[in-house]
């Protein structure tokens, strides 16, 4: 199966995956929904908010790939930042159901994209181009991490595995092909994932190691753990911020 073939048989995971955010949000008063999530200065309302905006944002992409007529995925920074701010503070069910609609909104769209459109190339608010099949995986990173982020009780630990597999050797291919200066503290690290076989060198090794399984190296690396499972020759150092910029379009 092709990188593009797996793509688009991501999108009922994707369906999954906003599934259990649903029931998650659903588990969830207003008052809850209030309360801090695990991303800084962003409530559970916040990051519910975000997921379904991000739908939204890659719908943009997708029309662009469709039509040919170039949107960005967002208008403005600025103009993404007020509309999370604005629909933070919602109750539970305006939020599950925009969360949903969002969603179903992206999916659609995603299958029906025409076949001459999936290689089309768009642009991410980072400003990094992609061919319109990478809107899938991009949308997986931010349902599975987010859902993450609302600190509600699904972590890593609960990611599917598909994901986990998936989504660490992406991990691992795009931070190798990454400038040292913006490895950080990993920088000269060999990176070996206990349980596929695989190592990975982050710049010129030192002879300095991290190794684990898929899940405890995406929870690490991805930020969305402590580093519980992780070996580590000396200090645990700081990943830098991820996702990166996937490193075969660059």
């Amino acid at each position: 199966m092709s990188t593009s073939e797996f793509a688009r048989d991501v999108i009922d995971d994707l369906d999954s995956g906003v599934a259990r955010i649903a029931a998650t949000l659903s588990a969830l008063d207003d008052a809850e929904l209030r309360a801090p999530s695990a991303l800084p200065g962003w409530s559970r309302g916040h990051v519910a908010t975000h997921i379904a905006r991000n739908a939204d944002s890659l719908c943009n992409l997708l029309e662009w790939a469709r039509t040919g007529t170039e949107t960005p995925q967002y208008p403005s920074v600025a103009e993404r930042n007020a509309d999370i701010e604005a629909g933070a503070g919602r109750g539970r069910d305006e939020l599950v159901e925009d969360v949903r609609a969002s969603a179903a909104r992206f999916a659609g769209l995603a299958r029906a994209l025409p076949e001459d459109a999936w290689d089309v190339r768009v642009r991410a608010m980072a400003s990094y181009e992609h061919p319109a099949w990478y809107t899938i995986l991009r949308r997986w990173h931010e349902v599975e991490a987010h859902h993450a982020d609302l600190a509600a009780g699904y972590g890593p630990a609960d990611w599917p595995r598909k994901y986990v597999d998936w989504a660490l050797r992406s991990t691992l291919a795009d931070m190798a092909a990454l400038p040292r200066e913006q490895l950080l503290g990993l920088a000269g690290h060999r990176i070996v994932v206990t349980d596929l076989g695989e190592e990975a060198v982050l710049g010129d090794a030192t002879g300095a190691e991290a190794s684990g399984t898929a899940r405890a190296l995406l929870g690490w690396l991805s930020g969305r753990s402590d580093g519980t499972g992780v070996t580590v020759r000396g200090p645990l150092p700081e990943p830098p911020p991820w996702p990166h910029a996937p490193a075969g379009f660059r």
